[in-house]
């Protein structure tokens, strides 16, 4: 019983750990996906937090994506664009920093993948800004 629980439990986390955009590019294995923390990050107001997001190929997926990032009025993204290219891991870190009079509460950001050819993928994920 308690070997089932744990299993459970395990499983439950690793459903929870990302969210995955549709997905972009082409059809079959020629496609990817922009993938986001599922549960999001929290920032105090005036502080910076670390995001990693990632690009997640299909087999046959071989071209560029450049990622786009829309942030609401109080939060800074950066890098606000990078580009992954076909021989890269897929991560990248993105810096964000909420001003010290950004607004409380939930926020969303939005993430674009753009690939050199094919359709576009899009995932937001959320901010939470508390107070100092």
């Amino acid at each position: 019983m308690k070997m089932t629980l744990a299993v459970g439990l395990i499983a439950m986390v690793a459903l929870v750990g990302c969210k995955k955009s549709e997905p972009g590019g082409g059809a079959g294995n020629d496609t990817f996906k922009v993938v986001v923390p599922a549960i999001g990050a929290e920032v105090k107001q005036g502080e910076v937090q670390t995001v990693r997001v990632s690009v997640e190929r299909g087999a046959g997926f071989k071209q560029s994506v450049k990622l786009e990032v829309k942030a609401p009025t109080g939060l800074k993204v950066e890098p606000a664009s990078t580009t992954v290219k076909p021989g890269d891991k897929g991560d990248v870190q993105l810096t964000i920093t909420a001003a010290t009079d950004a607004p409380l509460g939930e926020a969303k950001v939005m993430l674009r993948g753009t690939p050199d050819q094919g359709a576009p993928a899009e995932v937001e994920f959320k901010i939470t800004v508390s107070a100092k």
